[in-house]
Order: C-alpha cells, then sequence, then structure tokens
C-alpha cells in the first residue's frame, strides 16, 4: 500500500508521508451525522479519497471495499469514504452500492479535507484516489495512490492492515 502510482517517485506525490500525524477533521457521512477525526482514535482507520460517487471507477472501488468489508476481512479496521460529493449523493451510492461503511461529504469547504491530506486534484475539482491506513493514536500508517482512471487494488489494503496489525 505504501508508494504512489506506477513511475511516479514517492517524492513527487503530495500526499502525506508515512508517521506524519493525520489532520483533524469532522464531516457530515451520508445520513447528515457529524463524523470526526477524533471518532476514529483507538482502532487502525483506513480513509479513502475517492473522486465522485456516480463514475464507474469509484462506483467499483466502493462496491469491492463493502464486499471486503461484508466478507469480514476489513473487520479490525474502521473504513471511512471521503468525497467532494454531497451527503444526499453519498447516501444515494451507498443504498445502491450496499456500502455500510461512512461515506463522507468534503463538499464545502470543498475539499478542505483532502487539501489538508494533499489527496486534492486542484484541476478536476475533487478528490485524488489517495487512501490513508491510520494507526489507533491517529498517525499514518500506510498510503496508497493510484492514477485518475485506475482503481486501487483492495488486496493492498489487506497487506497494510496485517503489516500494522504486526508492528
Amino acid at each position: 500500500m505504501a508508494g504512489g502510482p506506477p513511475g511516479v517517485p514517492q517524492e513527487e506525490l503530495s500526499v502525506l508521508r508515512v508517521g506524519a500525524a493525520a489532520p483533524e477533521f469532522e464531516l457530515s457521512n451520508q445520513f447528515g451525522e457529524r463524523v470526526s477525526s477524533a471518532s476514529l482514535l483507538g482502532a487502525p482507520a483506513l480513509l479513502v479519497f475517492f473522486p465522485l460517487a456516480f463514475t464507474p471507477v469509484c462506483e467499483g472501488e466502493l462496491s469491492a471495499l463493502a464486499a471486503a468489508q461484508a466478507g469480514g476481512a476489513l473487520a479490525s479496521v474502521c473504513v471511512v469514504g471521503i468525497s467532494v460529493d454531497h451527503r444526499y449523493a453519498l447516501r444515494d451510492a451507498a443504498d445502491r452500492l450496499g456500502v455500510s461503511f461512512d461515506l463522507l461529504s468534503d463538499f464545502w469547504p470543498h475539499g478542505e479535507v483532502a487539501r489538508a491530506y494533499g489527496a486534492f486534484d486542484e484541476r478536476r475539482g475533487h478528490a485524488t484516489r489517495a487512501s490513508f491506513l491510520l494507526d489507533a493514536s491517529g498517525r499514518i500508517a500506510a498510503t496508497s495512490t493510484s492514477e485518475h482512471a485506475a482503481a486501487r487494488n483492495v488486496a493492498d489494503y489487506f497487506a497494510a492492515i496485517e503489516a500494522l496489525r504486526r508492528a
């Protein structure tokens, strides 16, 4: 899970580095409930930034995460998806795709949390495909990025979670 897109050196990425404290945030989920980064402390958390809910690659990633969670493969972590979509769009996507984890709306101020994580595409106006595995204390344990049109591999999350568990 560490590293970035193929051919892009890690030092050229703007995402936060492993070992850094994760930026604090508070956003609304798909039900309008406020979720804060502080509420994620005490257990590992997987923050998955994605561009837009109603795009094929994003829907594929969310479906894969939902299936992995339903199958118990992600039982040891709190999975959270984050995009600039409005919470109503996220609610519809969650319902259609069977997503039971929180989808957080970084709608306003537009992309503020994605920017704090170095995961905002200023040209396109939405989050990049960046994921952050946080340890129980809120420090970044692993990162993953992919190109705009390329889905991240859920198996990479399993390996990073296992490495964190062993650490």
